[in-house]
């Protein structure tokens, strides 16, 4: 298979001024590499002849038995190369030029297949925060029933939050490794099905045990359906969503998950009337903890109707039925031979990169790709470490100490849940208006405060203003989090890395902050009893401190930045970087609290001249396209 040329080595940085080289530095030999490699693997079509272009196309289609779709692979492979070209080319007809340009400017006007997937899809994510949040209200009941309820006992401190925290233990350790090898052997569909199957009968089962140590191993088990599937569905989505939508189609996964979360938070409060039946004691928290497994019952009924991921049947060497799922995805026959011939020559240049690398190894030895990493590290570590989660799993058990009646304490659990969700929506637009950093930047300061507000509230002598104080600190904080810490870790993380090494890069990032709501969970009871709630609160405020000198230092801005553009940012000296972070603190001192209207330093500026040079470019192959065509149809 013909592939692109290498793009310029001579990055953008070298071409700058004199006396804007002590902003950057140029890239390593290894970082051109992969700037190399992004290129090739972001369009492997770019710079192909017409005429090489359509041999290829026939080779491919003889090949793989698709020689009945010719005429439609050789347009799709022409879109494929140029997103534009169907607008000169006579080759394509009318249909077709109304299709592919509604695609642009009618973006959300899809197929009602793929409607169904993200139904399917966004159910599987309310699965994951049902899963998070039903624990939250069963943990006021439970432990007084199984020998646990002990709030000043050390022991029985850890033993509830071992029991909270079992399934993200279970993720840190095993299931999210299996990701991998689900997806390679069964497909994204298959492992959606038995993850959300593992997470119904799990979910039954624990409302079904009787001793804390059965509930355990219950919810452990429980984390086999929640690791996998919070890897897979995001991915599952990008592979069948079309390129002008598809990232916010990804971005979904946090908005419903947090729509989950206050499903559960829901469910928890109208259970808790439920009494008790004769021969079965804590019916109410069994059925909160019952209920989370139904989404995912149904979740199981969708997906045997859903397409499955045209990039895995290929990968599979299925190409018929990946046309076929394409076709019921997109609108025209031409967009489905174009995502497929697309698909193949990506999945063809991914494997030629892949070859003799050690991608594990190279994501830390390189420096470029160990900038990416640290980062992808901070961000996924401060979704958890900003102590989102403390609330999540245990306000009902801090509205209660705050003074809450049970009632009054799921009730107010179902605000946070509410407000977490509904702040959440916002975050499609402003993630890609104010920048990833920026947004960080702004809002860890914020939660900070909104964490000494609720842990100093228990000082408070007066039992309103004390649940007054617990109210607004935790409300405001999840007005905060949701449109930052929130949706931010995930895109950011699916953004850093280069191509080549996405997936394991995914893995690493997934992996990291399962890991670290593992150890929040399974520590808050303890942390609560050793430094009462000031202290607690108060040490998740200093880490909210800490992380945002760490995202100041450390973290990169990614939005709106090509994949070229990209490498040039992280390839940026760590120490440089450090630097332009700490001068920007003067000048975030000056502009915002001094109103004065200094100059902005711009760490990132790329230049333009090379995009101007590109643009001409693309205008110029199009004419030579259009040229050949003609020629050919004479």
């Amino acid at each position: 298979m013909s592939t692109t040329s290498p793009v310029n080595e001579k990055s953008a940085v070298e071409e700058r001024p004199h006396h804007e080289h002590h902003h950057t530095s140029h890239m390593d030999a290894e970082t051109r590499a992969i700037a190399n490699a992004d290129a090739k693997l972001s369009n492997p079509l770019r710079g192909i002849p017409h005429d090489r272009l359509m041999a290829d196309v026939e080779i491919f289609a003889q090949e793989r038995g698709l020689t009945h779709l010719l005429p439609e692979l050789k347009k799709g492979a022409l879109v494929a190369q140029d997103s534009t070209c169907h607008n000169h080319l006579d080759m394509f007809s009318e249909e077709d030029k109304r299709i592919l340009t509604e695609e642009v400017t009618h973006r959300w006007r899809q197929t009602p297949t793929l409607y169904y997937m993200v139904v399917m899809s966004s159910l599987a994510a309310a699965v994951q925060g049902m899963d998070e949040a039903v624990i939250n209200g069963a943990q006021i009941i439970y432990p007084t029933q199984f020998g646990i309820g002990d709030p000043n006992s050390k022991r029985d401190s850890w033993l509830v939050g071992l029991v909270n925290s079992a399934p993200y233990l279970c993720c840190a350790t095993l299931s999210c490794w299996m990701t991998h090898p689900l997806n390679h052997y069964l497909g994204r569909k298959k492992t959606i099905f038995i993850t959300c199957m593992i997470s119904f009968l799990t979910c039954i089962w624990s409302g079904l045990t009787n001793t804390w140590w059965h509930l355990f191993i219950a919810r452990f088990f429980l984390g086999f359906g929640i690791g996998p599937k919070s890897a897979t569905v995001p991915v599952y989505t990008a592979e069948c969503s079309p390129a002008p939508i598809r990232g916010a189609l990804v971005m979904m996964w946090q908005m419903w998950t947090a729509f989950g979360i206050a499903l559960g938070d829901l469910i928890d409060l109208v259970f808790y009337f439920i009494p008790d039946t004769p021969g079965v004691t804590g019916l109410n928290w069994r059925l909160m903890l019952g209920s989370a497994g139904i989404p995912g019952l149904i979740v199981c009924l969708q997906v045997l109707f859903a397409p499955e991921s045209p990039r895995w049947l290929i990968s599979k060497g299925r190409y018929e039925d990946a046309f076929n799922e394409l076709c019921r995805l997109r609108f025209s026959r031409v967009q489905a031979a174009r995502d497929l011939y697309y698909i193949h020559v990506l999945l063809e240049a991914e494997n030629e990169m892949k070859q003799g690398r050690n991608r594990v190894v190279e994501m830390f030895t390189i420096p470029r790709n160990r900038h990416a990493a640290l980062a992808s590290w901070v961000v996924m570590f401060g979704q958890q470490f900003c102590g989102v989660n403390v609330i999540a799993y245990y306000s009902s058990n801090i509205f209660l100490a705050s003074g809450f009646s049970q009632v009054s304490a799921l009730a107010s659990s179902l605000g946070f849940g509410a407000l977490n969700w509904l702040f959440a929506l916002p975050a499609v637009f402003t993630i890609d208006t104010y920048g990833r950093r920026n947004l960080l930047l702004f809002t860890f300061p914020c939660m900070a405060i909104c964490l000494l507000i609720t842990g100093f509230s228990f000082w408070s002598t007066s039992e309103t203003g004390r649940v007054a104080g617990v109210s607004i600190g935790i409300y405001l904080f999840a007005i905060f989090y949701s449109p930052g810490e929130g949706p931010v870790p995930f895109t950011y993380s699916a953004e850093a890395f280069p191509l080549y090494i996405r997936d394991i890069g995914m893995s690493f990032a997934t992996a990291t902050t399962w890991f670290w709501n593992f150890v929040l969970s399974i520590t808050w009871p303890s942390l609560i009893l050793a430094f009462k709630p000031q202290g607690a609160f108060g040490w998740y405020a200093a880490w909210c401190c800490i992380l945002w000198v760490l995202i100041l230092l450390f973290v990169r801005e990614t939005k709106g930045k090509t994949l070229e553009e990209l490498d040039q940012v992280f390839a940026i000296p760590l120490g440089t970087h450090a630097a332009y972070g700490l001068r920007q603190i003067p000048y975030g001192i000056k502009k915002f609290v001094l109103f004065q209207n200094p100059v902005p330093e711009q760490l990132y500026q790329l230049e333009s001249d090379s995009e101007v040079s590109s643009t001409r470019g693309d205008e110029k192959a199009r004419k030579e396209v259009k040229d050949d065509v003609d020629k050919t149809n004479v």
